[in-house]
């Protein structure tokens, strides 16, 4: 049976009708589908309220206070570091660096790196500390960044909340303990996570993994993007 090139064009177009969209609608939306939200990390209280990271008060390598309220309206990624750290903070540093670069172009994006070394890592240690991660070509933008130092046992005590672990350690490489993660939290002060390929909530990033880089890039896409959903409005007829 012989089919006429029309018939074999017609069938073509119909499947590329099927085909097609589809395909484009999931690389457009990907990292910004308003139905995707990342989870929210931690138990609620007994009233039933998120977790948030408590209140805080540190200072920055300009020696300005950096609180909740600076935060507040901020997405952010958090980590915890140390400015002589001889193992993985130059590399956590370059890919946080990464992310800020990959994230220039949207708002309300901030970075927080709380060190575990108070009694080194002074403000001006901080900048001395830029400065030599600008002479490995790491660039770093300090207008949404900061490096903060302050009272060692409220640095440690908040690293709880950001689900971390940090202490000092004589037999670590530098002294000190802490955790490659990066943390990403939402305006609201809440722990927020995507999750991975075989559909299990990641809670936190690897700092030092490229992967979990472009997987927080998109996650925070994702997480910019749920703010901008409309939000749902109820009917004059519809009840509580």
């Amino acid at each position: 049976m012989n089919i006429s090139a029309k018939t074999v064009t017609t069938i073509i177009i119909l499947l590329l009708l099927l085909v097609v969209p589809p395909i484009i609608y999931s690389y457009i939306t990907k990292g910004y589908n308003n139905f995707i939200k990342l989870e929210i990390i931690g138990e609620k209280d007994i009233e039933g309220n998120d977790h948030r990271i408590p209140d805080f008060s540190f200072v920055n390598q300009d020696n300005n206070i950096v609180n909740q309220d600076s935060m507040m309206g901020n997405i952010y990624v958090a980590d915890f570091f140390f400015t002589t750290c001889p193992t993985i903070c130059p590399v956590m540093t370059k890919n946080m660096a990464y992310l800020q670069q990959k994230l220039s172009i949207f708002p309300n994006v901030r970075f927080l790196s709380h060190t575990v070394d108070p009694y080194n890592d002074s403000p001006e240690r901080f900048l001395e500390y830029v400065e030599e991660m600008k002479q490995n070509n790491v660039s770093i933008d300090l207008s949404n960044w900061d490096f903060v130092t302050g009272d060692i046992d409220e640095i440690y005590n908040i690293a709880k909340s950001y689900f971390v672990n940090v202490s000092p350690d004589s037999l670590a490489p530098g002294g000190f303990l802490h955790s490659e993660y990066f943390v990403l939290i939402d305006k609201e002060g809440r722990v927020r996570s995507g999750i991975d390929k075989q559909g299990n909530v990641l809670g936190v990033y690897d700092g030092t993994r490229d992967s979990h880089m472009k997987d927080l890039v998109n996650d925070i896409k994702v997480l910019m993007a749920e703010y901008k959903r409309p939000k749902k409005t109820k009917r004059k007829w519809q009840k509580d």
